[in-house]
């Protein structure tokens, strides 16, 4: 089984939205998904109203999601590591202790637009419409992600 990690930085808006996109496109047999993110302001919680419903409207559930903080053990779990953007890529690098852990951490943008070091931008601040761009951006990755796995 190959395991995959999304991880931002609250896990509430857009780790959450491409574990559950990325896990309506393989085999949950195959493919394990999970999200983390790499601040722990929000443990526990359920993703933010807006993901869920821009998730809902295509028919994916993302509720029985609760955030959870990155630790190190994650890099033993995982065997990809995808960051939404480079801040959270470098949190995460921080933590690796060895070539191999690095080696698992990935941009998700350079899947779809390799070594662009494209982010997916934070959409909590903004208005409604930031959470469908960073939906359609991650549907596109995890639709390449899932061909690949």
């Amino acid at each position: 089984m190959v395991a995959v990690l999304m991880v931002c930085l609250g896990n509430i808006c857009r780790s959450p939205l491409a574990e559950g996109i990325l896990k309506s496109k393989v085999d949950p047999s195959k493919v394990y998904v999970d999200s983390a993110g790499t601040g722990a302001y929000h443990v526990g919680n359920l993703p933010d109203p807006r993901s869920i419903e821009v998730a809902a409207k295509y028919g994916i559930d993302i509720t029985d999601q609760r955030a959870r903080a990155f630790s190190k053990k994650d890099f033993d779990t995982f065997d990809v590591i995808y960051a939404m953007d480079a801040s959270n890529y470098n949190n995460i690098l921080n933590l690796a202790q060895s070539d191999l852990q690095r080696a698992k951490v990935k941009l998700i943008l350079n899947e779809i637009r390799p070594d662009r070091n494209e982010q997916v931008p934070d959409p909590y601040y903004g208005g409604d419409n930031g959470f469908e761009h960073v939906y359609q951006l991650l549907d596109e990755s995890c639709e390449l992600i899932a061909k690949q796995l």
